[in-house]
């Protein structure tokens, strides 16, 4: 990629970046009382930060079920309230061991 191209997609992300955190502030002069309208914004973060990171946890790995093994791993970890770091390591930890149980007991990889 040239320098020309670089500096026009840094531009566009960092438009793209400062408009979504300046048009609620421009458009929205009073506080929102509607509870659907709400809790939609309040989850907007997480539905993102899903939609990015479950097709990256597929394609990071060697195989589906290792990724799988990973994601479930997580979910578990995360939902008996582990902090980030645990949870990164347990989904790390189950990936390497499920790849290497591939690897050398059924040797798929």
């Amino acid at each position: 990629m040239d320098v020309k191209t670089f500096f026009l997609y840094l531009f566009v992300m960092v438009a793209v970046t400062y408009l979504v955190r300046v048009i609620p502030y421009v458009c929205m002069r009073k506080e929102v009382k509607n509870r659907f309208f709400k809790s939609f914004l309040y989850y907007i973060p997480y539905t993102v930060l899903a939609v990015m990171t479950v097709p990256a946890i597929f394609e990071a790995t060697n195989s589906f079920f290792s990724a799988a093994a990973g994601l479930l791993v997580g979910i578990v970890v995360a939902y008996f309230g582990h902090g980030l770091l645990v949870v990164a390591l347990s989904c790390c930890g189950a990936v390497f061991l499920v790849e290497l149980i591939m690897r050398y007991v059924f040797h798929v990889l």
